[in-house]
């Protein structure tokens, strides 16, 4: 199989089912934007972190390409899917989302209280996982935008939503592991 098809050399592309649309379609932004945060958990994967931690991103990184699927499926394309029809698409699971809770709880265990926002940064490996935090609240915004033109499995968007938080909780894991200062932000309150 070639990876070039010579199909988009004119701007436009196909969904999963055969629909061409331009490359800036919102639905291509949503699933393009989760195909780079997973690119970015990629990175995050091969600094040195424990395998526990690198078995979960892995895990995570398995679901984006699901979401990814589900994301550049047409919905009643996706419908049929979900119905047992021929076309088999996988499906994310609320076990996903409980997968992402369980996982901040425990790592939240061995956290002190926040009292503060965080500025992103402290060790390379920190600032990579605050970069996947940010370019998945983006996934989340072109996924919630797309959700107002064309309806995206509700499932999605909490799993973009509680990934982004897990993210955090991990950023702030990996500067306790790594013994990284946690700069809080204190508000300048000078006016000029």
């Amino acid at each position: 199989m070639k990876i070039y098809t010579k199909t988009g050399d004119t701007g436009s592309t196909s969904l999963f089912g055969g629909t061409r649309v331009p490359k800036h379609h919102i639905r291509i932004q949503s699933y393009g934007t989760v195909d780079e945060l997973n690119s970015w958990l990629g990175l995050l994967r091969d600094q040195k972190i424990s395998s526990h931690h690198l078995n979960f991103i892995m895990q995570v990184q398995d679901r984006l390409f699901t979401m990814g699927s589900m994301l550049a499926t047409e919905p009643e394309k996706l419908e049929a899917a979900t119905k047992g029809q021929r076309i088999i698409i996988p499906q994310l699971r609320p076990s996903d989302v409980e997968a992402l809770e369980a996982e901040m709880d425990l790592l939240n265990e061995s956290l002190p209280p926040m009292t503060h926002f965080i500025l992103p940064g402290g060790h390379t490996t920190v600032s990579y996982c605050h970069i996947a935090r940010t370019v998945c609240r983006r996934a989340e915004r072109m996924t919630t935008l797309l959700d107002e033109q064309s309806e995206v499995p509700s499932i999605v968007l909490t799993y973009l939503n509680r990934l982004s938080d897990y993210l955090f909780v991990l950023a702030r894991k990996l500067s306790s592991e790594l013994q990284a200062d946690e700069i809080k932000w204190i508000p300048n309150a000078k006016t000029e």
